[in-house]
């Protein structure tokens, strides 16, 4: 989590500001959307694959095992197939979803800012926590 303190010299700074983030993320999301349905094309033909050779010698198709290791706050997965990337790309896709949603909630709340009019002399101190605003602070020059 990364919070940062940005100053703007108007609302609709805050207002363009805002909407190259919503622009960057919706861009983002969609790279990880091809990615994911690649991947899960792979996936689903892998696991077939590895069903029918369990079949095929006669076992009983094991529980997936990520083979994961943990290191602290890391984790790394040992000989990673396309169900592991699939799951961690879903993952991503979620976080950006999230993300995207409270990006374009936070610019329907901040719309009754642009009602204040002339904003010579004012500055703008945004309170951003991973790129989205959590505080204004209204500061008279």
């Amino acid at each position: 989590m990364v919070v940062e303190i940005k100053e703007f010299g108007s609302t609709e700074e805050i207002e363009e500001a805002l909407e190259k983030e919503i622009s960057e993320t919706k861009s983002s999301l969609g790279e990880y959307l091809r990615r994911l349905d690649q991947i899960r094309a792979l996936a689903e033909k892998t696991k077939k694959i590895r069903q029918v050779v369990m079949k095929l010698a006669g076992r009983k198709t094991a529980a997936e095992s990520l083979g994961e290791i943990s290191l602290g706050n890391l984790n790394i997965v040992l000989e990673a197939n396309p169900l592991d990337e699939l799951i961690s790309i879903e993952s991503v896709v979620r976080s950006h979803q999230e993300h995207l949603l409270t990006l374009q909630k936070t610019r329907e709340a901040l719309k009754p800012l642009n009602e204040l009019g002339d904003t010579d002399g004012m500055k703008f101190l945004v309170v951003e926590n991973n790129g989205v605003p959590e505080r204004v602070l209204l500061k008279i020059c």
